[in-house]
């Protein structure tokens, strides 16, 4: 679905891929996996083959079949294009558990509040200084409490100069978070949050290579900043290793990237057991439902023009409401996800030139 507001000159639509499940007695799950820019034709090819072919004719409970799943698709990868095949599986299991009891996905797993706090976002490294502004502004119009913007520019004075034209915005009293998208190494990472601190920061989000355990730690010890991460980490293990180093303040696990609900909840569990809270990430139609069932106070991403609403990847109201700074749940039964059937697919997608997307 093309991005009505772009997230670079590198991406410039985003990819659903919507996946039916229909167990014996012909009652049907919906669920769906995603990704912003590479990778969707080999996630399709997964579901299509391996994971099709595999899961027919087993158990519809999602618990025990997702690590008999995973050790199965092991081979080709443990995570990436692995777990994100997975999640479309995954979730599409939890929508047919719901939809069988006629529960929303937040009364299966358990509900604690029936509203979440929404954080305004933007992809936004890009947008000129003016339309930064303009941003910030909506924002604060719009009653948002905590926003987060993009850094990492070529030139750390422009990442000075915007991120403190947004601080002057929004004032000192909302939140203000920053996301470097994995742009620094450490030297340059140290540098440029040391420059940064001074605007009050709540947390800096992924300012290394989600890979580089050993930097974060050594990051970690460097910086006053709390740190974020977790959007490109995809196993429980790997979670694991980042919270028994004490390196994040805040885990930010994708329920896609993860492979779905089911190690979402792994990853939520030990998050727990660690004391360190969970933001999910991306992705407010289901991230919220989730966030309803948080132990810990937590807050959802809405990243500006990216809404499956807003794309037209679903037909009908989300199953969240998001009116301003604040997120609440629509009667529903299972994800509360109904796709629209005039979606390109890949196999024309593949055959389209990129300008014409």
């Amino acid at each position: 679905m093309p991005l009505t507001l772009t997230w670079g000159p590198a991406v410039r639509e985003l990819t659903y891929i919507a996946v039916e499940v229909e167990d014996s007695e012909g009652n049907t799950g919906r669920g769906f996996t995603w990704t912003p820019t590479i990778g969707a034709v080999a996630v399709q090819a997964l579901l299509n083959h391996d994971i099709s072919t595999w899961a027919m004719g087993r158990p519809t409970d999602p618990e025990p079949l997702w690590p008999e799943l995973w050790a199965h698709l092991h081979e080709a990868g443990g995570a990436g294009v692995t777990t994100i095949a997975m999640a479309g599986l995954d979730l599409a299991l939890w929508d047919l558990r719901g939809v069988r009891h006629q529960r929303a996905l937040s009364d299966l797993l358990g509900r604690r509040r029936d509203s979440i706090r929404v954080y305004a976002s933007g992809v936004n490294l890009h947008y000129p200084l003016s339309e930064l502004r303009a941003q910030a502004l909506r924002w604060v119009e719009a009653g948002f409490s905590a926003v987060k913007i993009k850094v990492g520019s070529p030139d750390l004075a422009d990442d000075i100069e915007r991120v403190g034209a947004v601080r002057e915005i929004i004032g000192p009293d909302r939140l203000l978070m920053v996301d470097a998208n994995q742009r620094w190494d450490l030297a340059s990472a140290e540098r440029a949050i040391g420059a940064l601190s001074g605007f009050g920061l709540a947390w800096i989000e992924e300012p290394l290579r989600a890979e580089d355990l050993a930097g974060f730690r050594e990051l970690r010890q460097r910086i006053d900043v709390p740190i974020a991460l977790g959007e490109n980490v995809h196993t429980c293990y790997r979670f694991e290793e980042f919270l028994n180093a004490h390196v994040p303040a805040v885990i930010q696990p994708n329920v896609v990237r993860v492979g779905g609900i089911t190690p979402f909840l792994d990853i939520v569990r030990r998050a727990d057991e660690a004391g360190v809270p969970v933001f999910p990430h991306l992705l407010p139609e289901l991230s919220g439902q989730l966030a309803l069932t948080l132990a810990n106070e937590t807050m959802i991403e809405a990243v500006e023009g990216a809404s499956m609403g807003e794309l037209g990847v679903i037909d009908g109201p989300s199953p969240m409401e998001i009116s301003g700074a604040t997120a609440s749940e629509r009667d529903h039964s299972g994800l509360g996800l109904v796709f629209t059937s005039s979606s390109p697919d890949l196999s024309e997608m593949q055959r389209m030139p990129h300008h014409a997307r």
